[in-house]
């Protein structure tokens, strides 16, 4: 075998020096000939392989890759699915470093399929391949001008990489882009990512110096915590449009490439813990990218408005409230700046109007002293079509003004054909123009949130002591029962966590409950306690202020209500707990969903009865770090009650941030929890004993213990 370099195999992908198509045919309407016709443009050697021909398309053509003189980098393979295997390890054997599998009819072809993708990875895996695929549309790189797929355009050159995990998009995207002039450095067709996935060009593209930013359309992520890493340690920005946001959409992208879809609100907060910027939609996705290619970073989120409309700077105005950004206060200055050197009627103030007469002096005056404001960190510049207005000459006064105060400028050049030619000069300064001044704003809200991302420091999770094997004992408990669910007989399980609860305990009987209660020497509260019945307040499963002489029939009262309900119900017997005064407390929740993609998704929000009524909650990936936690409780629509209001004291909201991170602890720690659910988690002022958890719910899965 051959011996490949970090540098070979960096380089084998998108700037090979010799690629083997496997499969090359000459056949009218094949892949096999669009492959090869497409690697005209080529700038190293093409082989052809196919044992039933001595040339295809005027190429030699080999009997199989090891007939191939000399070295082959990328093996580009288009032969039948029941083939494939076979090329792979041909190619492990060659030594051939990069392989990009085109051929469908694998994971995303059900059982039969699968199973071939297994045996692809393994092989891939065993040789040390880098494989692309398989079901791609194939890869792509303007540097070395390689166009290894069978789409029918080839990208415009660029500093922009694209990764797609569905090929008809880069086709279509391509065909849009090349029209618009937008230019890419490598593009590269997923497939079914069955061994490199989008993490791995994430990292590729880090250290790729002719790449300033990362655009991708995903159906799925593979691995979400190695994404998360991969985004949050690379200096270059991802952008994403993510599909399968609704549950239809999420079934079309499984039967699509074979993604298992993971929850939106997992998705949601893995790219924003990451780092991020999720498009909404394809013209966001592009509209962002121009943005973050060719401007700076603002050092704030204000923006300066010059326009010679005023319809069309009212609209950008009303786009900046509609976005994280705010217009700028102009400094007394610059407003006597602006009065001296512009018309009576001209606005000084934020937006400027300079007035439908305005020429480009008038303009680049008003762009200059706007942009010379400390308080300006950012500038739009709208212009409507006027007859004593040249476009051409504007587009580079903006540009002048751009590099004089190394600011970012986004233009909205508002017409049809005259606004061409200036909008191809803005964008060779890197400068985006776009028609509506709204999608200006958005690209430079965009900048401004990559800024406050790229700015953000990382705190590791903090560790906790905790009991562990007492942890593991409860958890075992689901073997010995017909369901895999554990209530509040687990509660010891917070305990072992550092999770505050209640004082009390579960009673089998009604005697054992009257010495609980004696023991606590108070009123306290009783809660049935059945793997069968969730929602035990449904069914009058739970009393408050059970006073002592009342415990021994309301043990049998809850009992009885129990088999009632459901007369096969599984009954542990009735806890019997500390009667908590709430009266100051914010009746909370805590729990997580484990997710297939991103793991343990840990949910915070308002909670108590209402909880699936309200909606109000927020997600981050585990596991969370304090700053994390603490973020989460600014999130809900219901933080103020958390902060005291109307009189209410504040809860102890550091107690409570710590509670969330020891949940996510346990739920990192141990796999087999699947789903938990602490709810009421009673978040209370500090002089009242702060956090505390009554009630718990939860799902195991047996095998993972």
């Amino acid at each position: 075998m051959q011996e490949n370099t970090e540098t070979e195999r960096r380089d084998a992908l998108f700037a090979p020096e010799r690629v083997a198509v496997v499969g090359a045919t000459d056949r009218e309407g094949s892949v096999g000939r669009a492959v090869l016709s497409n690697l005209d443009g080529f700038d190293g050697d093409v082989a052809a392989v196919n044992p039933g021909r001595d040339s295809v398309l005027g190429y030699p053509c080999h009997p199989d890759l090891a007939s191939v003189p000399g070295r082959v980098d990328l093996a580009v393979v288009v032969v039948p699915p029941d083939a494939v295997l076979d090329v792979v390890r041909e190619a492990g054997e060659r030594g051939v470093p990069a392989v990009a599998v085109i051929t469908a009819g694998f994971g995303e072809a059900g059982a039969e399929g699968a199973a071939r993708e297994r045996d692809l990875v393994a092989a891939a895996e065993a040789y040390g391949i880098d494989l692309v695929g398989p079901n791609s549309l194939g890869v792509m790189s303007t540097r070395s001008g390689l166009n290894a797929t069978f789409g029918p355009a080839m990208a415009t050159p660029g500093s922009v990489a694209f990764m797609s995990q569905s090929g008809a998009f880069i086709t279509a995207v391509l065909d849009w882009a090349n029209d618009e002039g937008f230019g890419f450095s490598d593009v590269v067709s997923l497939g079914n990512k069955a061994a490199m996935d989008e993490t791995d060009f994430v990292r590729r593209w880090d250290r790729d110096p002719d790449t300033n930013v990362v655009l991708a359309y995903l159906e799925s992520v593979v691995d979400g915590r190695a994404f998360i890493e991969a985004v949050r340690e690379s200096d270059t920005p991802v952008v994403a449009v993510k599909s399968g946001r609704t549950e239809a959409g999420a079934q079309a992208a499984s039967s699509h490439t074979g993604a298992i879809a993971g929850s939106e609100a997992a998705y949601e907060a893995g790219f924003e813990q990451a780092g991020v910027l999720r498009a909404g939609s394809v013209q966001e996705l592009f509209d962002v990218a121009q943005a973050l290619d060719g401007l700076p970073l603002p050092e704030d989120s204000t923006v300066g408005v010059v326009t010679n409309a005023g319809g069309p700077g009212v609209m950008t105005t009303d786009a900046v409230g509609d976005s994280d950004l705010s217009m700028a206060s102009f400094a007394d200055a610059t407003r006597d700046r602006l009065a001296e050197r512009l018309p009576a009627n001209a606005n000084v103030h934020n937006p400027v109007d300079v007035i439908g007469d305005a020429d480009v002096e008038r303009f680049a005056t008003a762009l200059d002293a706007v942009l010379d404001d400390d308080g300006v960190g950012a500038a739009v510049v709208v212009s409507a079509p006027t007859a004593v207005l040249d476009y051409g000459d504007l587009a580079d006064a903006v540009v002048e003004a751009r590099r004089e105060h190394d600011k970012p400028v986004v233009a909205a050049f508002m017409g049809g054909e005259r606004t061409a030619a200036p909008a191809d000069r803005l964008a060779e300064a890197g400068i985006p123009n776009y028609f509506d001044p709204a999608r200006a704003v958005d690209g430079l809200d965009a900048l401004a949130r990559y800024a406050r991302l790229d700015a953000r420091e990382f705190d590791a999770p903090r560790e906790f002591d905790a009991d562990r094997e007492r942890a593991r004992e409860i958890l075992e408990q689901v073997r010995e029962r017909e369901t895999n669910a554990l209530g509040v007989e687990a509660m010891d399980l917070l305990d072992a966590y550092g999770i505050p609860t209640p004082a009390g305990g579960i009673a089998d009987s009604p005697g054992e409950a009257e010495a609980l209660a004696a023991e606590l020497g108070e009123d306290v509260v009783m809660k049935l306690v059945s793997p069968d019945i969730l929602h035990k307040s449904d069914i009058g499963g739970v009393r408050v202020g059970v006073a002592p002489d009342d415990v021994r029939d309301t043990y049998e009262d809850l009992v009885s209500r129990a088999y009632r309900y459901q007369p096969d119900a599984t009954v542990l017997g009735v806890q019997v707990q500390e009667r908590i005064d709430t009266d100051d407390g914010v009746e909370t929740i805590a729990g997580m969903n484990r997710d297939p993609q991103f793991g343990p998704l840990v949910v915070f929000g308002l909670g108590g009865i209402f909880v699936e009524v309200l909606e109000d909650t927020t997600a981050r990936v585990a596991p969370l770090s304090n700053d994390e936690a603490t973020e989460m409780l600014s999130e809900i629509r219901a933080a103020p009650l958390l902060r005291g209001v109307r009189g209410r004291p504040a809860v102890d909201r550091e107690a409570l941030a710590e509670c969330l991170e020891r949940l996510s602890a346990l739920v990192s720690d141990f796999p087999a929890i699947l789903e938990l659910d602490i709810n009421p988690l009673v978040a209370r002022p500090a002089d009242a004993g702060g956090p505390l958890a009554l009630d718990l719910r939860l799902t195991i899965d047996p095998e993972k213990l």
